[in-house]
């Protein structure tokens, strides 16, 4: 059966679910599940996805196929490539606030994090006035013009990032990858071998996704006190300009975890956000709830610090973040485009007060609060934003 090792894969996909350390509840159990379809459909796209020699951006984590605590304000896109043919990217620039490119060695792994070879801003490119762009990546050369990026060797992946922080008001821009020597070419057509092949691919990757990102938090989270958070650090995987604060927490229905952290203001983090994660180290539903806020959507406070109330009760406030249900989870905050290196000054600070509590607890309660029609209309703009730039 030419199916059949993807078949035998998801099987063994689920025995790494039901395994998984942190499940305590059938409420785990059921994320967990859902966190399978999407990691399926995804190692489904990436395999037919992996053309070296005709090949194309795919959008591999999004809305519903998550990994690795994704940014619910990025559009991740990647492309794969050969460290010895030349590639041209070409595209027209959004109003995002971030547009990033950055090649790998190779994908991420159960036992290690694939070596960053080159990272880059758009500020690195030159935009002409209609927005648009090209680069070429490719092999060494002496004579190289600018805009022409030379892949290390083992140089295997390209990956892209969008980064929104205003979702109602930027709008994305548009990216396209060709091997520069076949261009108007044609790939030959697939046989029932390169089918069979993919198969065996995907069921590959949805295993090694599933038990890399199982692994992650042990690396970068757990060893962390409970409900803290990390001072502002270089993000992991060589991202050129961005820093990251993280932490897990562990709450009952009746306790808050209070964030606070100044607005770093655009001059020196044109984009600022945090987020919520599941135990399964996914964002949390960030269409039909807030569990995640940028600095543009969050509400500052007369002395330029973002207070964030983390809990599952409702306590009246713009900067609430929805616990949806769960008691345990990860924390990251993220600040990228940065202008200057951020120390513990710029980081967060957390307080564990009963959630009752919270109107005392905020030194600007009565400016932060928010009616039910706000808190609902805010709810109704995230679902509109996402569905305009986050389809698949």
């Amino acid at each position: 059966m030419l199916t059949k090792s993807f078949a035998d894969a998801v099987l063994e996909a689920e025995q790494i679910i039901r395994a998984a350390p942190h499940v305590r509840t059938a409420q785990d159990l059921a994320e967990g599940y859902d966190y399978l379809a999407g990691s399926i459909e995804a190692s489904l796209r990436m395999a037919w996805a992996y053309q070296r020699d005709f090949p194309f951006f795919v959008q591999s984590t999004g809305p519903y196929t998550k990994l690795g605590l994704d940014n619910p304000d990025t559009v991740y896109l990647h492309a794969y490539l050969r460290d010895n043919a030349e590639y041209v990217v070409t595209g027209r620039r959004g109003t995002t606030t971030d547009l990033s490119f950055q090649v790998l060695n190779g994908d991420y792994s159960p036992v290690e994090v694939p070596d960053s070879l080159t990272a880059f801003d758009d500020r690195e490119l030159d935009i002409a006035a209609d927005g648009t762009f090209e680069l070429r990546f490719g092999p060494p050369r002496r004579d190289a013009p600018r805009g022409y990026v030379p892949l290390a060797p083992g140089a295997a992946m390209l990956a892209v990032r969008e980064v929104y922080s205003d979702w109602a008001a930027e709008r994305r821009g548009t990216v396209r990858i060709q091997r520069a020597d076949m261009i108007g070419a044609a790939p030959p057509a697939a046989g029932q071998a390169q089918a069979a092949k993919r198969y065996g691919v995907a069921g590959k990757i949805l295993l090694s996704r599933l038990r890399t990102f199982l692994a992650f938090p042990d690396w970068f989270y757990l060893h962390e006190p409970v409900n803290t958070l990390t001072p502002p650090r270089r993000t992991p995987g060589g991202l050129a300009t961005q820093f990251s604060a993280v932490g897990h927490f562990e709450l009952s229905p009746d306790q808050a975890m209070i964030v606070t952290v100044p607005h770093a203001g655009r001059q020196v983090a044109p984009y600022q956000g945090i987020q919520l994660g599941s135990s399964w180290y996914v964002s949390l539903d960030y269409i039909n709830h807030q569990t995640s806020l940028t600095a543009d959507q969050a509400r500052t406070d007369p002395d330029g610090m973002l207070r964030f109330v983390v809990s599952e009760r409702d306590p009246g406030v713009c900067n609430w973040l929805e616990l949806t249900g769960r008691t345990r989870g990860y924390v990251q905050l993220r600040w990228q485009r940065l202008t200057r290196s951020l120390g513990p000054a710029d980081g967060p600070a957390v307080h564990v007060v009963p959630a009752a509590d919270v109107p005392t607890a905020l030194p600007f309660y009565a400016q932060a609060r928010i009616s039910p029609a706000e808190y609902t209309a805010r709810i109704a703009a995230r679902q509109a934003a996402v569905a305009e730039r986050m389809v698949g």
